[in-house]
């Protein structure tokens, strides 16, 4: 569906809008209940279980008016795909609820949808059901349903003492996105479309799930990802900053230790956070190897309480969120930009009235 069909496109018809899907969509012609039920129906695998996960992305907060909507649907399916993958489940359906303003372009709409389907096909998932409401501002809420084995699902609870702590992929992606953004100008306009590219590791946490204790993803940041880990293991986690995968250009924006890890440390990058018995380390790293990922050692996991960082000098807390879902503080970048981790809030003041908080 081509962006610049939204003008001419009619405003949403909601049963017209519904057929269209059930013809577009493979679900619709295949499921074993008809796309547009009042339910859909899926054969769980022998000996899996369940493993499901919401996330909400709302125009104004998430989004904004001008983003693709192709794009606005795969980060939507993207972000529930990383919590899931975070469990080591493997995803297999897709629900999609849209809130749309009366007047919403249907070809907006069926874009979003599509969006959805095209990046959950990725991963084996389809888009198998949802529901239509009129609203203030336009919403997408998303959620994946994906099976898992009962006794491979690593638990945030997990980390024990002598386990190391590694992730995938690199640190940073997210905050590079959102300094961007705030700078302006060309980059700052490409951002928009980089602050919705989420690339979950599905594959990359089915292969760990197994092998780690514990598992959760850095949608919010490795920095709030180790803290929330420290704290449901009731444990001590520290993470070594010379050995964090900093992603490219980051020297480029970060010239500091500080900055760089506010930048770093600011969300939005998807990846997985684990912490693997140390004996089992070389399978854990063979495993992704396989899967077609990379993990990198970060940290190790202590007796104690707390997260923190280890500098060459010293050991200090790990740094505190910037920013509170509904809180008051807030995470301002250069120009006066406010904006947020996709998954709880990538905010953007410069040319959207919407109420942010």
């Amino acid at each position: 569906m081509r962006t610049g069909a939204r003008r001419r496109s009619p405003p949403v018809r909601e049963r017209e809008f519904h057929e269209r899907l059930a013809r577009a969509l493979p679900a619709g012609r295949g499921g074993l209940l008809p796309l547009g039920d009042d339910a859909t129906a899926l054969r769980p695998p022998p000996g899996r279980v369940a493993v499901v996960s919401t996330d909400t992305l709302v125009e104004g907060t998430h989004f904004l008016p001008s983003s693709p909507p192709q794009r606005i649907g795969a980060a939507a399916t993207g972000v529930s795909l990383s919590d899931v993958a975070a469990k080591g489940a493997t995803p297999d359906a897709i629900l999609l609820a849209l809130v749309l303003p009366v007047g919403t372009p249907q070809a907006w709409a069926e874009a979003v949808v599509l969006g959805a389907e095209r990046f959950g096909a990725r991963f084996g998932a389809h888009v198998v059901g949802g529901d239509t409401k009129p609203g203030p501002v336009r919403a997408v809420v998303s959620t994946v349903l994906g099976w898992g084995r009962a006794g491979q699902l690593a638990p945030r609870t997990g980390a024990r003492p002598g386990d190391v702590l590694v992730t995938t992929g690199e640190v940073g992606r997210g905050g590079l996105a959102a300094a961007r953004l705030a700078a302006g100008g060309v980059r700052g306009r490409r951002a928009v479309v980089d602050l919705l590219d989420v690339r979950p590791r599905v594959r990359e946490g089915i292969a760990l799930a197994p092998i780690a204790r514990a598992l959760i993803d850095t949608s919010d940041g490795i920095a709030e990802a180790a803290r929330l880990l420290a704290r449901a293991s009731r444990a001590r986690v520290v993470v070594e900053e010379a050995r964090l995968p900093y992603a490219r250009e980051l020297e480029q924006v970060a010239s500091t230790p500080g900055r760089r890890r506010a930048v770093a440390f600011y969300g939005g990058d998807y990846e997985l956070l684990a912490a693997v018995p140390r004996r089992a380390l070389p399978r854990a790293v063979a495993a992704v190897r396989r899967a077609g990922g990379q993990i990198t050692v970060v940290g190790r996991v202590e007796r104690g309480r707390g997260a923190w960082i280890e500098t060459l000098r010293r050991r200090l807390p790990m740094p505190e969120p910037g920013w509170q879902p509904f809180g008051s503080s807030s995470s301002r970048v250069a120009g006066g930009t406010t904006v947020r981790p996709l998954s709880k809030g990538v905010r953007h003041r410069r040319k959207v009235r919407a109420t942010l908080k």
